[in-house]
């Protein structure tokens, strides 16, 4: 009876006897790990032997001494080779069995990440639109009393100086509209993204013939409903500072991947979507240094001397007027931009809410 109402919960659990075997594991540890209970019943779990076998050894400890112990936000590495955060608890239920359940920390930590993400990118908005205001008033002003000094100056000469203060105000007029991201609204129709995707490979193969562009697509994707040469821009602006990163580090064989996929029931932000494309752009460079992680898509900040800081600020915005958004995960040798779009407009409450993994092909 036990075992039957084990087998319906949602929570990994998982029964270890004392040597730390597999006794038994329900169908959601099956499905965590990707094993089945025939395939490692009486054998040890390879994910347990992680950390240097700190987590076998706390298992013994708990076993040994009989008393439980939870612990938070470890690594997994799975017999995949992807690496999961969990949260688990061990609970010793005699000298020879010990009950395991693990509860996966990812999703949430990506959903509360998401948030975060989005919280700040909210706020970049209101005090880039605010500063935008408290320029172009004075500088609208400078441009038009450099207009109308010119037209009163005695020496034509003497107009080389107020096409210099004409021209510095415009440029920093122009500044400030790119700092703003995208000015119009976005033309919904439909668009195959592997169009977009192959508009920016084309440009960036026009640019460099020293970085070698991998392809890997899904054949299978719907049609996206956005702006076409908005998303060109945002794929662009990604791409471009992948590929300027690899150039300025000098790396042997540099990689950029391009990659779509759909992924299925999932989260962006606060809201579920049945369908969402995500156009992944993968290099291997240095990966960005952990002091712009947090800082990465605010406007002026760039890890690159000759950057301007905002072309990841002005991708980050676009994807938001599609109601989407970009993710970075990046480590020496491979950073990740995911770029993500709903597919429909469905959404639905957060408690609703159910991750699968994506197409693949």
């Amino acid at each position: 009876m036990h075992q039957r109402l084990l087998e319906h919960l949602t929570t990994a659990v998982v029964l270890l006897d004392e040597q730390l075997n597999v006794r038994w594991l329900n169908p959601a540890a099956e499905a965590l790990m990707g094993l089945s209970l025939s395939r490692v019943q009486d054998m040890r779990l390879e994910c347990l032997e992680g950390e240097e076998g700190q987590i076998a050894t706390m298992l013994a400890g708990a076993l040994r001494n009989q008393h439980p112990y939870t612990q938070r936000e470890t690594q997994l590495a799975m017999p995949s080779g992807e690496r999961i955060t969990v949260d688990y608890t061990a609970t010793p239920l005699s000298k020879t069995e010990l009950l395991l359940e693990f509860e996966p920390r990812d999703r949430l930590m990506r959903i509360s990440r998401e948030e975060s993400l989005i919280a700040r990118q909210e706020m970049v908005k209101v005090l880039t639109r605010g500063l935008a205001h408290e320029v172009k008033n004075p500088l609208g002003g400078i441009r038009g009393a450099a207009q109308l000094l010119e037209r009163d100056l005695p020496d034509e000469s003497l107009t080389e100086f107020t096409r210099i203060i004409i021209e510095e105000a415009d440029r920093l007029r122009d500044l400030v509209d790119r700092m703003l991201g995208p000015n119009r609204p976005v033309e919904q129709r439909p668009i195959n993204v592997h169009e977009v995707v192959e508009r920016v490979r084309a440009l960036l193969q026009a640019e460099t013939d020293t970085i070698h562009l991998i392809r890997d697509y899904d054949p299978s994707l719907p049609a996206i409903m956005g702006d076409a040469g908005q998303l060109i821009q945002a794929v662009l602006n990604v791409t471009r500072n992948a590929v300027q990163a690899l150039k300025e580090n000098a790396i042997e064989q540099p990689v950029v991947t391009l990659r779509t996929r759909a992924r299925r029931q999932f989260t962006l932000g606060a809201e579920r979507h049945r369908l969402v494309c995500e156009v992944s752009v993968i290099d291997n460079g240095p990966g960005i240094p952990e002091t712009l992680a947090e800082s990465l898509f605010y406007p002026m900040i760039s890890g690159r001397a000759e950057g301007s800081g905002l072309g990841l600020s002005i991708a980050q915005s676009i994807l938001h007027q599609h109601q989407g958004l970009i993710e970075c995960e990046s480590r020496p040798g491979h950073t990740e931009f995911r770029l993500l779009i709903p597919l429909e407009g469905f959404s639905e409450p957060e408690h609703d809410r159910h991750e699968k993994g994506g197409t693949h092909e």
